[in-house]
C-alpha cells in the first residue's frame, strides 16, 4: 500500500476518472455557461456578444434581486432553524437508551423521498380547500386558507418542506459525530458532577465543530440553489412571491428563450455558493484561532 502511494503514476491513474468527469459534467459546463452568458442569445440562431451587458441588467432587475432576497431568507431559515433543530435531535438520538435505531431510520426517511412527491404531499397538506392544515385549524376554530396562493404566506409555506426533508439529514451527520466522541470525556464530566445539558452544550457541540462546519456549508449551499421542491409546490408565483433565482434561470431560458440572461443567473449562482461558502470558512477559522 506504501508503495502504491508513493507511486505518482499510479495515482494519476486511479485519479483520472474522478478527474475526467468532474471535468466533463462541472468545469465544462460552467465554462460553457460564462460564455453563454457574454452572448444575446436564444439557443438557436447564432449569438451576439454583448459583454457584460447581462450581468448589469441583472443589477437592475427587480425580479431577480427579489428572486436573490427569497433564496438569502431560505439560507436564514436554515441556518437559524434547520440546522439547531437537527442538532437537538442528534444529541438526543445519541442518548436515547431503547429505539436508537428506529428514531435514526424515522427522521432520515424524507431525505430519500423523492422531492416531486415530498411537493406533491405538501400540495395536498396545504390545500385551501381540502388540506389537512385548514381542516386541524377548523377544529381550533381558526378560519383555513390558501396557504400556497396567497402572497403573504407562500414563501413561508414553500420553506416549511424544504427544512422538514433534510432536518434528518443533518441530523444524521450531527449524530455521528456525536457518537464518535469518546464516552470517557462524558463519563469524566458526569464524575465531576455536570448534567445532561452542560454536557451537550460544553463538550458535545465544541467537539462537533468540525462537523457543524460541514453542515452549515451544505445547508448553505443547498438553500442558494434550491429548486425542485419550490417549483413543484408554487413555480416560483403567485407572482413571483416564491421566486428563486433557479427558478427564474429556469424560466429565463425555457420560457423566455434568453439562453445569455439565464446563462448569467447561474454564473451568479456559482459566484454566491462560492463566496459565502469562502466567508463561512474565515468564520470558522477565525472561531477556532479565537
Amino acid at each position: 500500500m506504501q508503495k502504491i502511494l508513493s507511486n505518482k503514476k499510479a495515482i494519476a491513474l486511479f485519479l483520472f476518472p474522478t478527474m475526467f468527469l468532474m471535468a466533463v459534467f462541472v468545469v465544462v459546463p460552467i465554462c460553457m455557461s460564462a460564455y453563454y452568458s457574454l452572448l444575446d442569445w436564444d439557443g438557436i440562431g447564432k449569438g451576439t456578444f454583448i459583454g457584460f451587458q447581462n450581468y448589469i441588467d441583472l443589477i437592475a432587475d427587480e425580479r431577480f434581486l427579489n428572486s436573490v432576497k427569497n433564496s438569502l431568507l431560505y439560507a436564514a431559515c436554515s441556518l437559524l432553524i434547520q440546522l439547531p433543530v437537527s442538532l437537538i435531535l442528534a444529541i438526543i438520538v445519541a442518548n436515547v437508551r431503547r429505539g436508537e435505531k428506529i428514531y435514526r431510520t424515522t427522521f432520515f426517511i424524507p431525505v430519500i423521498i423523492s422531492s416531486v412527491v415530498i411537493g406533491q404531499l405538501w400540495q395536498k397538506i396545504f390545500n385551501g380547500d381540502y388540506g389537512l392544515l385548514n381542516a386541524f385549524l377548523s377544529l381550533l376554530g381558526i378560519p383555513g386558507q390558501d396557504w400556497l396562493g396567497q402572497e403573504s404566506t407562500a414563501l413561508a409555506a414553500a420553506f416549511i418542506p424544504n427544512l422538514w426533508q433534510y432536518i434528518g439529514y443533518h441530523m444524521l451527520i450531527m449524530y455521528a459525530g456525536i457518537k464518535s466522541i469518546s464516552p470517557d470525556i462524558n463519563e469524566a464530566a458526569r464524575i465531576d458532577g455536570a448534567n445532561k445539558v452542560q454536557i451537550a452544550w460544553k463538550i458535545t457541540i465544541p467537539l462537533l465543530k468540525p462537523i457543524l462546519q460541514v453542515c452549515v456549508t451544505f445547508s448553505l449551499i443547498g438553500a442558494l440553489k434550491i429548486f425542485d421542491l419550490i417549483y413543484v409546490l408554487t413555480g416560483g408565483g403567485p407572482f413571483f412571491s416564491t421566486e428563486v433565482p433557479t427558478i427564474y434561470m429556469y424560466k429565463t431560458i425555457f420560457d423566455s428563450f434568453r439562453y445569455g440572461y439565464g446563462s448569467a443567473i447561474a454564473i451568479f449562482v456559482i459566484i454566491e455558493c462560492m463566496i459565502l461558502t469562502f466567508v463561512l470558512r474565515l468564520f470558522f477559522r477565525d472561531k477556532e484561532k479565537y
